[in-house]
């Protein structure tokens, strides 16, 4: 039940993610040679790409589509706040492995050299990073207690 979560982590977990999980899955769908290039700098010409690159390309965007999904589906239909934060645990473990296999790739030196990264490596690297900040500031009540849901009367069986 997102709607008892704290203004700020909802904001960004109901309509700033769910918007950028469109934009992940859009990238590779309209132009996946861009996207494939975008990755790691320097990137290799478009030339050399070839149909398994662009597959993985496609089949990525359509794990960012089912993202978005069941991110829709569980944070604007369930009722439940436990089922809410187990979905944002298994985020936060998605949000640090995503980060740092990114790391991993783009090196030390390229990691750290922040005015070189390209959209997709801020993507990849820095709104990561701030998602996984802010599902660790909420899954520590840093941003308050959630909500209490709004009491619901039960009807009585004559």
């Amino acid at each position: 039940m997102a709607s008892q979560l704290p203004s700020f982590p909802r904001t960004i977990f109901t309509i700033i993610e769910p918007i950028s999980l469109v934009g992940g899955f859009l990238g590779p769908f309209l132009d996946p040679d861009w996207f494939i290039a975008s990755q790691l700098s320097p990137a290799p010409t478009p030339a050399s790409f070839n149909d398994n690159a662009r597959l993985v390309a496609l089949q990525l965007g359509n794990a960012y589509g089912l993202l978005f999904l069941l991110g829709v589906a569980v944070l604007y239909t369930t009722t439940e706040l436990r089922v809410v934060r187990n979905y944002l645990i298994a985020l936060w473990i998605a949000d640090i492995s995503h980060v740092g296999v990114t790391s991993w790739l783009l090196g030390y030196e390229r990691t750290l050299d922040v005015g070189s990264w390209n959209a997709v490596t801020w993507g990849n690297v820095g709104f990561t990073t701030f998602l996984c900040l802010t599902r660790t500031a909420y899954l520590l009540g840093f941003f308050g207690p959630d909500q209490q849901a709004p009491a619901t009367a039960s009807k009585k069986k004559a």
